[in-house]
């Protein structure tokens, strides 16, 4: 009889992985991050645990939306008051805050739960080619893509 293989915490790996966001759809860029924060990629992968790498993002500002998205969506966020819905077309999202478009389209994509939230933290985005984490030694992550 074949056993089921289930990791322990012992057999983690967490590897430091930068992807390069210019000239990259905000979906392929999100679907790939989020992937990689869970740890599909792994050989390892377990729905209940947190297998995934640590993932930074840089020059979050370039990144692109496809059709005239970036004029028709809009990124909504609320104050828990009533009346307190807002939002704000994704121009003006990048415009202003890039950081916060692409974490926004990332969390969608992981889990709602407590998990989620861990996998979340290990996601670091910055607007322009610089970071901090150089002492982790990170390692070049391409997002092979579709030309647009």
């Amino acid at each position: 009889m074949t056993r089921t293989y289930s990791p322990k915490a012992a057999d983690r790996t967490h590897d430091w992985l930068v992807i390069d966001a210019a000239d990259v759809v905000l979906g392929r860029l999100a679907t790939t991050a989020a992937a990689l924060l869970r740890g599909k990629h792994k050989t390892t992968f377990a729905p209940h645990m947190d297998m995934g790498d640590h993932v930074i993002i840089i020059n979050a500002d370039k990144v692109v939306l496809t059709s005239n998205k970036a004029d028709r969506k809009r990124a909504y966020r609320h104050s828990g008051y009533p009346g307190g819905l807002k939002s704000v077309s994704y121009t003006e999202l990048l415009e202003k805050n890039p950081e916060r478009a692409v974490e926004k389209a990332i969390r969608g994509m992981l889990p709602k739960n407590s998990l989620g939230a861990d996998l979340f933290r290990k996601l670091r985005v910055y607007a322009g080619p610089e970071h901090p984490h150089a002492a982790q030694q990170p390692t070049a992550y391409t997002i092979g893509q579709v030309a647009q």
